[in-house]
C-alpha cells in the first residue's frame, strides 16, 4: 500500500515584486542625495573654521582709531573667521526661531511644501487636493503665493530680519575691535569669497548640482 504525496502548487511572487518595484517612490533617492550632499558640504565647510579661542582672545581686542581702520579690520577678520562668523549668525537665527515656535513651524512647513509638493514630487503623480488635480504651473503659483504670505504677511519676516541684523551687528562689532595683526592672512585673501553668505551659497549650489540628475528623473 503506497501513499502518494500531495501535489505542490507552484507559487510565484514575480508579478508582485515587479509591481512593487514599479511603484517604488522615485523622489526618495533624489531627496536623500540632496540631503547627503548638503551635509557633506556643510561638514567640509565647518572643518575650515578657526579655533574659538582665537575668536575670543581678549588680549587681541583694541578700539579702532577711525572708521576706515574699523572697516579694514572687519574685512580682514571676516576673511579669517568667515566660517565662525557664519556660525554665530546661524546660532542667533536658530535661537530666534526656537523662541518663536510659530515662525519656526511656518518656515518648516514652507520648506516641506517646496520639497515634497514640487521639487521632489514625480511629474507622473499630479497633486490632488479635495478631488481637484493641480498642474505643475498651478502648484508653483500656489507655493509662491504661500511663500510671500509666510515671509511678508506674518511675523516670520520680522523675526528673520531681526535675527539677521543682530547676528551681523555682533560680527561687525567683533571684527571692528579684534586686531588682526596676529592672523595669517596671506594665504587666505586670494581664496576668500566676497559675499557674506558665499560659504552657505556655495554649499547649497554644489548640493543642488549634485542632486540635479535625480531631480530631473523625478520630474521627467
Amino acid at each position: 500500500m503506497s501513499s502518494a504525496a500531495p501535489p505542490v502548487l507552484p507559487i510565484s511572487n514575480q508579478p508582485a515584486t515587479t509591481t512593487a518595484q514599479s511603484q517604488a517612490p522615485v523622489a526618495t533617492p533624489a531627496f536623500r542625495a540632496f540631503v547627503n550632499h548638503v551635509t557633506e558640504n556643510l561638514r567640509n565647510g565647518f572643518s575650515q573654521r578657526r579655533p574659538w579661542t582665537e575668536l575670543i582672545d581678549r588680549t587681541a581686542f583694541n578700539k579702532p582709531e577711525s572708521v576706515s581702520e574699523a572697516t579694514l579690520r572687519i574685512r580682514k577678520n571676516y576673511t579669517y573667521f568667515r566660517v565662525n562668523y557664519l556660525t554665530v549668525v546661524a546660532v542667533v537665527l536658530g535661537f530666534s526661531l526656537v523662541t518663536n515656535p510659530f515662525s519656526l513651524f511656518m518656515l518648516l512647513g514652507l520648506l516641506a511644501s517646496w520639497l515634497f509638493l514640487y521639487l521632489f514630487r514625480p511629474s507622473d503623480q499630479p497633486l490632488v487636493v479635495l478631488g481637484r488635480t493641480f498642474s505643475d504651473r498651478e502648484t508653483l503659483g500656489i507655493l509662491i503665493v504661500f511663500s510671500v504670505f509666510v515671509i511678508f504677511l506674518t511675523s516670520v519676516g520680522s523675526v528673520l530680519m531681526s535675527a539677521l541684523l543682530v547676528g551681523v551687528a555682533l560680527v561687525c562689532a567683533h571684527g571692528a575691535f579684534r586686531v588682526p595683526e596676529d592672523l595669517f592672512l596671506d594665504e587666505q585673501e586670494p581664496t576668500a569669497s566676497t559675499g557674506f553668505l558665499s560659504f552657505l551659497g556655495g554649499a547649497a549650489s554644489n548640493a543642488a548640482a549634485a542632486a540635479a540628475p535625480a531631480v530631473v528623473a523625478t520630474r521627467g
